[in-house]
């Protein structure tokens, strides 16, 4: 019986024993430590990485998360909310590294751009655009192609205060739509632009009915849609993925001025997408 005991003991000795050199033998790398990050709510805060973001994972909906427009590897964060619950964040890169925070709200960020994992030889603050797929750039290259043609379209025009908007041709191709716009300025003070906008609305109002707007994004735009300088024209062309107008309903764009109110609309019918050119 003594025998028997000893040799229970003496087991559970060795097995302390194997289990404690294991856990004292574990590699450093095996363990991610958080960082530290603070975001608040009326501020962006940018995360700017080595490589392209390829995976993002966020431990709460109170923080917001989108990768920056254009751009591989910058997270742009934001508190969705006031003084929300501590979290975290998981970020992938496409080199493989895991990089682990610890997310906390503060009315001011001590920092609001942020380099993780600086590798030799970078620079610190670097952005990464994002390649240009075949389709975009054949798209690029079809809208360059019809802002260089002459006008197909006539009386497709709005103008005021010298500022003049006009559709000088539709064109398609595959499943992309090319509208071709002049943009003209005959004052002397430069117009920027807020916004160029393509929605189809119900072609009459009726009196105390609200008007149903449904947006159409371009895809792409080509050409200066930022600023028309005093005394100059130029041509824009926005490529939209193809689409008609239902019934009792018309395309509207719309030309708004930055902090003015030079603003242009132009009124498209259904006959005039029916009727786009082929971009042979």
């Amino acid at each position: 019986m003594k025998k028997i005991r000893a040799v229970w003991i003496t087991g559970i000795i060795l097995l302390t024993s194997v289990l404690t050199h294991a856990q004292n033998n574990v590699p450093q790398s095996a363990v991610i430590q958080p960082e530290a990050l603070s975001v608040t709510f009326l501020k962006t805060t940018n995360l700017i990485f080595p490589y392209a973001v390829k995976s993002v994972d966020k431990g709460s909906k109170d923080i917001m998360v989108q990768i920056a427009k254009g751009v591989e590897n910058i997270l742009q964060l934001k508190a969705a909310v006031q003084g929300f619950k501590e979290t975290n964040l998981t970020v992938i890169t496409a080199d493989g590294k895991l990089y682990s925070y610890i997310v906390n709200y503060t009315d001011r960020p001590i920092a609001l751009n942020v380099q993780a994992g600086l590798k030799a030889g970078s620079t610190a603050g670097q952005a990464m655009f994002s390649v240009t797929t075949d389709n975009e750039a054949s798209i690029q290259d079809l809208a360059e192609q019809v802002s260089t043609r002459s006008p197909v379209l006539n009386g497709i025009k709005d103008a005021k205060y010298d500022i003049s908007l006009q559709l000088e041709g539709i064109y398609i191709k595959g499943q992309m739509l090319y509208f071709q716009l002049q943009l003209a300025n005959n004052s002397n003070i430069a117009y920027d632009i807020d916004q160029l906008r393509f929605y189809i609305r119900d072609q009459k109002k009726a009196k105390r009915t609200a008007t149903q707007e449904s947006e159409l994004l371009p895809q792409q735009v080509t050409g200066n849609a930022r600023i028309i300088r005093g005394q100059s024209r130029q041509t824009v062309v926005a490529s939209i993925p193809k689409f008609t107008i239902p019934d009792k309903k018309i395309l509207i764009v719309q030309l708004m001025e930055k902090q003015g109110g030079r603003h242009l609309e132009l009124k498209i019918k259904n006959r005039s997408i029916i009727g786009a050119k082929v971009i042979r």
